[in-house]
């Protein structure tokens, strides 16, 4: 508007400028650098051609052309932010976490929580490696979310992604999935086949837990140091299905230039694995960084075929071992054992698959590789140790359980007949020979002893983990009967 004084400007016509080559319904962005042609409406011209000059009039034009470049900079930034982080953008707008969640207003209560027991549920395991900006507020989601539709389980969050495993009917799976799916944060990186799912239900967790982390799953390093962005190289269960099968075929798998390891602890590996591998006897995922320091020179020029549960410790596992340079080749099992037996149930792989609930493992075959640690009699099915300080998980067959063998090894045996003498004391110190006789991380021989590629003879195990050859068995003194 042409300048005017204070007392002057409420009597003043608004200046109307006309862009006759500015298409004000076309949606991009005006280029800041291009020349636009401005003009006043015929009225203005009228009104200003005896009381303004003609060098006015440029320099308003001027102003306006300038705020219209510097308005169009602004939206290509935005534009560039928003293509970077689109859901963060979005969540800056909106933070109500209601928001995010699922309309359920046409879905009566009992017909969301009914099916919630084993035979009638489902349990959900997934994972999503992405680059999250705002993990606290994903949190505060993923709780509202779990509990909207009456999901039970444990989720991880962090800066690096999401880890989730839960339960309930099927109806609240299927509905979680669906708006997992339809989230802008993980929509580009997750699909349906990512969800793994499994009979159960909201009754395989005590609880819902939901936390934000460091990693969404515990290595024990700093994702900026070792990133799920530098993997080993994803097989399909098929292609890694022939690639075992080679492996096995082979005359002399000592000397092979493959090795199969598996990346889970030795209580997993210990009632399932695949033939021919090479099962580090490790309580957890975070000595597995200290497991590949100490056996480096077991891995040099080796192609290893790598795999885990549902894929996700492979992910930053493989590129750990990357990262140490001495590996041929390093692959990874895509989806895990549990996407592997959902394709080949009587495949490769001999047992049950471990999961960390209140199941403990998941049968696809009939196969069982372990021994009651008791007696010896096959026996794959976990319980805890029955003294109450221990969290050591023991395989006792019924018949061991009805004679009161029920602890995982002498001294908590020993602890627990106490315990019941003197029940007003509860101040014993967890002391448990199943750890304490166990090196934290074992060192491999180079030219070590493979794992039986068949179900017979059966691997001999003990709760120190698989070995071979005789088991020394559990002699503990028969409980007495009172």
């Amino acid at each position: 508007m042409p300048s005017s004084s204070p007392d002057q400007e409420d009597d003043l016509e608004a200046c109307v400028l006309r862009f006759s080559d500015l298409d004000l319904k076309s949606t991009s962005l005006i280029n800041p650098s291009s020349s636009l042609k401005a003009e006043l409406d015929i009225s203005t011209k009228k009104k200003y051609s005896l009381t303004q000059h003609a060098d006015e009039i440029c320099q308003e034009t001027v102003l306006v052309l300038k705020q219209l470049a510097a308005t169009s900079s602004t939206f290509k930034s935005l534009k560039s932010t928003d293509q970077r982080h689109p859901v963060q953008e979005a969540l800056t707008h909106n933070h109500e976490v209601s928001a995010w969640l699922p309309d359920i207003s046409c879905i009566s209560p009992d017909e969301l929580i009914s099916g919630q027991d084993s035979d009638d549920g489902e349990v959900l395991l997934y994972y999503c490696y992405c680059d999250l900006e705002d993990p606290a507020w994903i949190c505060a989601w993923q709780t509202a979310l779990c509990q909207h539709l009456h999901l039970t389980g444990k989720v991880r969050i962090a800066t690096e992604g999401i880890n989730g495993t839960v339960g309930g009917s099927k109806l609240a799976t299927r509905l979680y999935v669906e708006i997992m799916l339809s989230c802008p944060m993980f929509k580009d990186y997750l699909c349906k086949d990512d969800f793994k799912t499994s009979k159960g239900g909201a009754c395989c967790f005590p609880e819902l837990r939901v936390g934000v982390f460091e990693e969404i799953v515990p290595m024990g390093i700093s994702p900026k140091k070792v990133s799920y962005k530098k993997p080993g190289i994803h097989l399909s269960p098929g292609e890694f299905h022939k690639e075992v099968e080679k492996y096995l075929s082979q005359a002399n798998q000592e000397q092979s230039d493959t090795i199969l390891l598996d990346c889970r602890n030795f209580y997993e590996s210990k009632i399932g694995r695949f033939q021919g591998c090479l099962a580090p006897d490790i309580r957890k995922f975070s000595y597995f960084p200290s497991y590949v320091d100490k056996n480096l020179e077991l891995f040099k020029e080796k192609r290893v075929l790598m795999y885990c549960t549902g894929g996700i410790r492979c992910e930053r596992g493989s590129a750990y071992l990357k990262a140490k340079g001495v590996c041929k080749e390093v692959f990874q099992l895509k989806g895990g054992i549990h996407k592997y037996l959902e394709e080949f149930p009587d495949g490769f792989y001999k047992g049950k698959l471990f999961v960390f609930d209140e199941r403990y493992a998941l049968s696809f075959n009939s196969d069982i590789v372990s021994d009651c640690s008791y007696c010896g009699a096959p026996w794959d099915q976990y319980r805890l140790c029955s003294t109450p300080q221990c969290r050591q998980l023991v395989l006792t067959c019924l018949t061991c359980q009805g004679q009161g063998f029920t602890a995982c090894c002498v001294t908590c045996q020993d602890k627990g007949s106490r315990q019941a003498a003197n029940p007003g004391h509860s101040s014993f110190k967890e002391e448990c020979e199943c750890t304490a006789r166990r090196p934290r991380v074992p060192r491999e021989p180079l030219q070590r002893e493979r794992i039986p590629s068949s179900a017979e003879p059966r691997l001999s195990v003990d709760e120190d983990g698989p070995c071979l050859g005789e088991r020394p068995r559990l002699d503990l003194p028969k409980p007495s009967q009172s």
